[in-house]
C-alpha cells in the first residue's frame, strides 16, 4: 500500500511538473506598458535631466532581460530614447495603439510555436520579448531570446512618418500590417535554432531565407512583404544578378540596405527563401528537408554550396573563380594622390589640400579613419568634395613642419562607392612627412 501511494505521489508530481513546463511563459510584453508609462512622464516636462531619470527608472531598470539584451545588441541608450521621443511626437502618438495590440497576439504566437514543434521535433525552447526599441531593428535574436522592436514591427501604412528624414522605415511600414506580427516572431524564433554565422552573401541570404520559408510552412500561407512582392515579379533577373555576387562578402545590394537600396531593400531574403523552397521541393523526405534547412552550417562554404547545388536552383552551375574575378573588376580603387604620398618625397607644410584620385566615376559617400598611430598623425581638417568628373576627391588638410602624418581611406557601407554601386576594393592607407 505504501509503495502504491509513493507511486501515485510520484506520478502526481511528474504530472504537475509537466503541466508547469507546458505552460511556462514564452512571450513577454510587459516592457511595452513600462515604456508608455515612461513616455507619458517624459512628456510632462522639458527638463532633460528629469526625462533621462524617467526613462531609466520607469523603463530601463525594471525592464526584462530581453530589453537588456536588445539594448546591448543595438546600442540603445537612455539618451537615444529621450531624443527620439522629443523629435518624433507624431510618430509615437500614431504607433502607440498598434504596440498595445501585441498582447492580443500572444496566443497565436504560442500556437505557431507548437506547430513549429510538430514540424521540427528537435525544436529548442526560446523566449520572446516585445520591447520598444530605438528605431534600429524590428527584431533580432540573442541565443535563446527573440527580441522584438515593437515600435517597428507594428508600423503600417497608417503610421505617421512625416517626421522621418530617411525613407527606410516609411517604405517598411507601407507594406506591413498587424498580421505581420506572428510571422515576424516565427522568423526570429527560427533564428534561435540555426547554427553558425555566415560565410558570404550566399550563406547569410540562405540563413535569412530559411527563416522565411520555415515560417511559411508553419503559418501555412504565403509570406507577404515588399521584397516578396518585388522578388516574385522580378525573380528571373534577380536570380542572375544574385549569382554574380553570391560568393562575395558584399551585402550592400542585397541585405540590410533599407536606406540605400535602389529598388527594394533586403532582396537577399527573397533569394535565400527561393533557394530553400527549391531545396524543399526536390526532397523526397520533407521532414528531413526541414531539419537540413534549419541545421545548415552557414559558415561552411562547402556545405552551403552543396546545399545550393542539391536545390537545383542554378541547374547550369557556376564558375566560382570567374564570378569572384568579375566582381572584383567592378570595384573602384584609389590610384594615387596629389601631392604624391606613400613615397620618399616630403610635402610642404604650407599645402592646404590633398586630392585623392580614383580609377572611375564615383557616387556619393566617403569614409576616412586615423592610422594606427592615432589622431595626432591625422591631418584632415574637412572634406571639400568631388571634382566635376567625380574621379577625384579633395580634402582640406592642416600640416605642421617636420611631422609625420597617416590616415586611411576606408571601406565602409557608407564610404566611397562607384557610380554603379560598388564599394572600394580595399582600404587605402596614406602616409607622408612634411619638410
Amino acid at each position: 500500500m505504501k509503495k502504491l501511494l509513493c507511486l501515485l505521489l510520484l506520478a502526481a508530481t511528474a504530472q504537475t511538473a509537466l503541466g508547469q513546463s507546458a505552460t511556462k511563459q514564452k512571450v513577454f510584453t510587459e516592457d511595452i506598458d513600462r515604456f508608455w508609462v515612461a513616455y507619458d512622464s517624459i512628456q510632462s516636462t522639458t527638463d532633460r535631466t528629469k526625462q533621462l531619470a524617467y526613462i531609466n527608472n520607469l523603463y530601463i531598470k525594471p525592464g526584462t532581460e530581453g530589453l537588456t539584451a536588445f539594448m546591448g545588441a543595438r546600442d540603445y541608450t537612455a539618451e537615444l530614447w529621450v531624443d527620439l521621443i522629443n523629435k518624433l511626437p507624431k510618430y509615437w502618438a500614431s504607433i502607440r495603439p498598434n504596440t498595445l495590440v501585441v498582447k492580443s497576439k500572444t496566443k497565436d504566437i504560442e500556437k505557431s510555436i507548437r506547430q513549429f514543434k510538430r514540424l521540427y521535433p528537435e525544436l529548442r525552447e526560446a523566449s520572446m520579448y516585445f520591447t520598444i526599441g530605438g528605431l534600429r531593428s524590428g527584431g533580432t535574436v540573442d541565443r535563446s531570446k527573440v527580441l522584438i522592436g515593437t515600435e517597428i514591427a507594428t508600423g503600417n501604412a497608417q503610421t505617421d512618418v512625416s517626421e522621418f528624414k530617411n525613407q527606410w522605415l516609411p517604405s517598411v511600414f507601407k507594406e506591413q500590417s498587424m498580421d505581420n506580427i506572428v510571422p515576424l516572431n516565427v522568423h526570429e524564433y527560427v533564428h534561435t535554432q540555426q547554427h553558425g554565422g555566415d560565410a558570404n552573401l550566399l550563406g547569410q541570404s540562405l540563413k535569412e531565407g530559411a527563416c522565411d520559408f520555415i515560417t511559411e510552412l508553419i503559418m501555412r500561407k504565403p509570406m507577404q512583404g515588399t521584397y516578396f512582392t518585388y522578388g516574385v515579379a522580378h525573380e528571373k533577373e534577380l536570380r542572375e544578378a544574385f549569382k554574380q555576387e553570391m560568393f562575395t562578402s558584399y551585402y550592400a545590394h542585397w541585405l540590410y540596405n533599407g536606406s540605400t537600396a535602389s529598388t527594394t531593400a533586403d532582396l537577399g531574403y527573397f533569394m535565400g527563401y527561393a533557394i530553400n523552397k527549391a531545396y524543399y521541393a526536390q526532397a523526397k523526405n520533407k521532414r528531413q528537408a526541414v531539419k537540413e534547412i534549419i541545421e545548415l552550417e552557414y559558415a561552411n562554404p562547402e556545405a552551403v554550396e552543396r546545399f545550393v547545388k542539391q536545390s537545383g536552383y542554378y541547374p547550369e552551375g557556376w564558375d566560382k573563380a570567374e564570378l569572384l574575378a568579375a566582381f572584383t573588376a567592378h570595384q573602384p580603387v584609389v590610384v594615387g594622390t596629389m601631392p604624391a604620398t606613400n613615397g620618399t618625397a616630403e610635402l610642404d607644410a604650407s599645402d592646404r589640400t590633398l586630392v585623392i584620385h580614383f580609377d572611375r566615376e564615383m557616387g556619393e559617400g566617403m569614409s576616412f579613419s586615423p592610422g594606427p598611430r592615432g589622431k595626432e598623425y591625422f591631418p584632415l581638417k574637412k572634406p571639400v568634395g568631388f571634382s566635376a568628373d567625380r574621379k577625384s576627391f579633395t580634402l582640406e588638410i592642416e600640416l605642421q613642419p617636420h611631422h609625420e602624418y597617416e590616415f586611411v581611406v576606408t571601406v565602409m557601407p557608407r564610404g566611397f562607392i562607384s557610380k554603379d554601386g560598388y564599394l572600394l576594393r580595399q582600404d587605402y592607407p596614406i602616409r607622408f612627412k612634411t619638410k
